[in-house]
């Protein structure tokens, strides 16, 4: 059975005042908290080991009843040190395990092509996104992040800053496998990155889950992309939300 991680630490400054007196994973979208949108899409593919790192108002959490792991450190740390504060979840895990960021939403039928795509490590990547990034932003590019592939259609670059539509072939989704066999490889690699520099312009603490992600390819990691064309969210402020809720009408 396959393991799901969800990394819902954050504040959701951008989301306030919503997230004045909860965790932005569970401010809510159309009167649905955003992580019970994952939980029950989990579910509904048998996925039922989750667990959940907490940060900001973590006691919210405790009602659904699930694993968490608690980053105490979540107001000036990122999403990899939020992932590996639950290595007691990674280190037990006997399946394949999902990561998730814990502000997205995502369709079942994507979390499936997520779990049917082969591969050490794989990320749904959405090749449809400029709709959504346009639907969200004046010039799309303003914050999206490139995404490239080598001939064989694996990933080699993402998480930076494009100069064009060109450089961004499809877009991270904050959406993850890594296969049982290499979680232990995944683990080390992490545990052997050097702490005292810069990645990306951020500290080893506040390093974003791109830059390991690349730092792993780099390493001569196979990153596998699972296409899907639409069919996910991503809730960073109340304009999304807003937005959401109007072309849900």
């Amino acid at each position: 059975m396959t393991h799901c991680l969800i990394l819902a630490a954050g504040e959701g400054k951008r989301l306030r005042p919503l997230t004045n007196d909860s965790p932005k994973s569970l401010v809510e979208l159309l009167e649905k908290p955003i992580i019970k949108y994952q939980i029950d899409t989990l579910k509904a593919v048998g996925i039922k080991d989750i667990g959940i790192v907490t940060g900001y108002k973590a006691e919210k959490f405790l009602p659904f009843g699930f694993k968490t792991y608690h980053n105490e450190f979540y107001n000036f740390t990122n999403m990899v040190r939020s992932l590996f504060t639950a290595r007691p979840f990674l280190e037990q895990v006997e399946e394949d395990i999902v990561i998730t960021y814990g502000d997205i939403v995502y369709e079942k039928k994507n979390l499936e092509i997520l779990l049917s795509t082969q591969g050490d490590v794989v990320t749904m990547i959405d090749d449809g996104w400029v709709d959504l990034w346009s639907a969200r932003n004046e010039n799309p590019l303003s914050d999206a992040e490139t995404l490239k592939y080598d001939k064989q259609g694996h990933i080699i670059e993402l998480g930076k800053k494009p100069k064009s539509l060109s450089d961004i072939k499809g877009q991270y989704t904050g959406l993850i496998k890594v296969s049982y066999q290499k979680v232990p490889s995944f683990i080390s690699f992490y545990d052997n990155l050097n702490d005292k520099i810069l990645y990306d312009g951020q500290t080893f603490n506040q390093m974003y889950m791109t830059s390991l992600l690349q730092l792993m390819i780099n390493d001569g990691w196979k990153i596998v992309p699972a296409h899907v064309n639409h069919g996910w969210l991503e809730i960073d402020t109340v304009k999304d939300l807003r937005l959401y809720e109007r072309l849900s009408r």
